[in-house]
């Protein structure tokens, strides 16, 4: 199933898309594979088609702890375009492979508008659009590097962050991701509109104190703060895609 935003002219296929693909993995041996694959699927040549490819695994419960969820792992990539991006999800031979051995996946189409720092020493987001070029789900991407001292006091906060982000009933979606257990570590969300995000936000004290002692105290070697149009989903998680209904009628198309 393939859900989608409208075109909004040729100029858009320009901007390079990201992707965020999700596999659910539901038996010991599929998740021995998966395991094998971070290693197996990592090198660059396999992903000629790629500006940027990060493997991820995710954490339990919404993903926002410390804790590996050894079902759910993730593929994050940056395309060159939206045309592209989409033909590779289909049909490039590491994603199908993951998807053969997976029990259900999903995959969101993602237009970066904003994008600031660094991800393993890029930015790979730097082609943009347009802030307004796009109506419906806004989703945010936070990346970062935690220095290994600074890790128990950053992993006491998140419990609090997490509780908010969870309780919040506009998010659509939300996931925690990350390429290192504890380290490195990725927070995804999806809203229905920039407006939401942004009060969310404004109110969201156990976040707002936590990115300040994070940067008074130099506990992210590393950070990447990133907003997105999203464009379409393709897949189901949960046995449904969460965006379904997600834009209205006349913009929503299948």
């Amino acid at each position: 199933m393939l859900t989608h935003a409208p075109s909004h002219g040729p100029e858009d296929r320009l901007i390079s898309v990201a992707t965020l693909s999700l596999f659910r993995f539901a038996t010991p041996a599929s998740r021995l594979w998966v395991i094998a694959q971070m290693a197996l699927a990592r090198p660059r040549r396999l992903w000629s088609g790629a500006r940027f490819v990060k493997l991820c695994g995710s954490g339990t419960g919404v993903g926002f702890t410390p804790r590996p969820n050894w079902s759910v792992w993730a593929i994050f990539a940056v395309w060159p375009d939206e045309a592209r991006a989409r033909e590779h999800i289909a049909a490039h031979p590491v994603i199908t492979r993951w998807r053969a051995h997976a029990a259900e996946s999903w995959t969101v189409f993602l237009a970066p508008f904003s994008a600031r720092g660094s991800w393993a020493g890029v930015n790979p987001l730097t082609d943009t659009t347009d802030p307004q070029a796009h109506h419906g789900p806004i989703a945010a991407l936070t990346r970062a590097t935690v220095k290994p001292q600074h890790a128990p006091a950053f992993w006491k906060r998140v419990p609090d962050i997490s509780a908010r982000i969870g309780a919040d009933p506009n998010v659509l979606f939300k996931i925690g991701i990350g390429e290192v257990p504890l380290l490195h570590q990725i927070t995804f969300s999806i809203w229905p509109d920039a407006a939401r995000m942004a009060e969310f936000a404004r109110h969201m004290g156990p976040h707002a104190a936590a990115m300040q002692a994070a940067r008074d105290n130099g506990w992210f070697a590393e950070e990447l703060y990133a907003r997105f149009h999203v464009l379409g989903t393709q897949g189901k998680w949960n046995g449904a895609d969460p965006l379904a209904g997600a834009w209205d009628t006349e913009r929503h198309a299948a």
